[in-house]
């Protein structure tokens, strides 16, 4: 099993550890709860080294982005990131990506660490020989961390983090923390003002400890994985292999803005435009049950009048923030409009559900 150059913080914190795609993970430490109301009122910590970050650089990058990927990589001013996808010809979702312009000719690719290894072997089997691109793999060089809430913010301008003062969404920044050199992009999963920091992995260790020592002020606590996916949900944000797979669609995922259909030719097009023309036949549509009960990952998704079975649940949890069971799951398209009753089976149980518009958790802008 692999593990993060933070296993001995997550040990020495108290983290439940768990198996998260071959990586020995902390899946919460205070609970799951706790540090999803910690995120969304003061700030939490995340250790995200397990993603895939590749590095492509030279002449040819851009071009070649534009080609394995759905949006419009020409778009993107240095130091700007976008939300993208790379999708395999039939216009089946291979991974859910970000892409940063860290430089004119630099590009840094943001992955899926259970994607991590078929992406680099997709990127390289697309190079052409003699294209003035140069693609590496920095995963183990570079770490990554996430620190996720209103408070984030404030702590890392104390830190020496004062070019994040006029940071807007999606762009980055160089900066020092308390001496150590980072890049720290205004991304994240959770819905909330929040930044993710890469660093080199031989400083993340240092900087982790740091963030807890001077966080603390602030009420930051450390997060795992199970406060990520349920903030995430609460944001209806996509979660490869779950929501989204080789067999659906940026289309079918609801993710069409992360597609250029003007940008020229990309792996996927061809199949994407003739979906588009014929209309897509089923939707990843969010719903919130009407009575208390919750839905799970692979939970039937019925037809209220006919109790037919139209689709299953993606994703599903009881959100502590909404105090209400929400999911999302692919089911055809002409029940997919808000306010459409719909049943979903938890365990043999008829539990009563209704199309929502997604995010379910609306956050205040900072």
């Amino acid at each position: 099993m692999q593990r993060t150059p933070l296993i001995a913080q997550h040990r020495s914190a108290g983290a439940k550890l768990v198996d998260f795609a071959g990586w020995e993970m902390p899946v919460q430490y205070s609970g799951v709860v706790d540090e999803c109301q910690t995120v969304r009122m003061k700030v939490g910590l995340f250790d995200v080294s397990h993603m895939g970050r590749f590095w492509l650089s030279g002449g040819g990058a851009m071009a070649f982005l534009q080609r394995v990927t759905t949006n419009d990589v020409g778009k993107l001013a240095v130091s700007q990131a976008q939300y993208s996808m790379v999708c395999n010809e039939q216009g089946g979702i291979k991974d859910d990506i970000f892409v940063y312009r860290i430089a004119p000719e630099d590009f840094l690719l943001c992955v899926n660490a259970s994607n991590r290894e078929k992406i680099l072997f997709w990127l390289k089997s697309h190079l052409v020989s003699g294209e003035a691109v140069a693609l590496e793999d920095r995963s183990t060089i570079v770490s990554q961390i996430a620190i996720q809430g209103p408070q984030s913010r404030e702590i890392l301008i104390g830190l020496g983090g004062t070019a994040l003062t006029a940071l807007k969404l999606h762009h980055t920044c160089q900066a020092g923390l308390s001496g150590l050199p980072c890049l720290i992009a205004r991304t994240g999963y959770t819905g909330e003002l929040g930044y993710e920091i890469y660093v080199d992995t031989d400083k993340v260790d240092r900087l982790w400890d740091l963030l807890i020592q001077k966080g603390s002020a602030w009420g930051l606590k450390p997060a795992g994985l199970g406060a990520r996916d349920l903030l995430r949900l609460e944001m209806a944000y996509l979660l490869y292999g779950n929501d989204i797979h080789e067999d659906t669609t940026p289309l079918e995922a609801n993710a069409e803005w992360t597609v250029s259909f003007e940008k020229g030719d990309f792996i996927g097009k061809q199949a994407l435009v003739a979906q588009k023309q014929a209309g897509v036949t089923r939707r990843l549509t969010a719903f919130e049950l009407v009575e208390k009960a919750v839905p799970r990952h692979g939970f039937k998704i019925l037809d209220s009048a006919s109790s037919q079975v139209i689709g299953e649940v993606t994703s599903g949890n009881f959100s502590p923030l909404l105090q209400k069971g929400i999911g999302l799951g692919y089911i055809p398209a002409s029940h997919a409009i808000q306010g459409t009753s719909l049943t979903i089976d938890i365990r043999g149980k008829a539990a009563s559900a209704v199309v929502v518009k997604a995010p379910f958790y609306k956050k205040t802008k900072a």
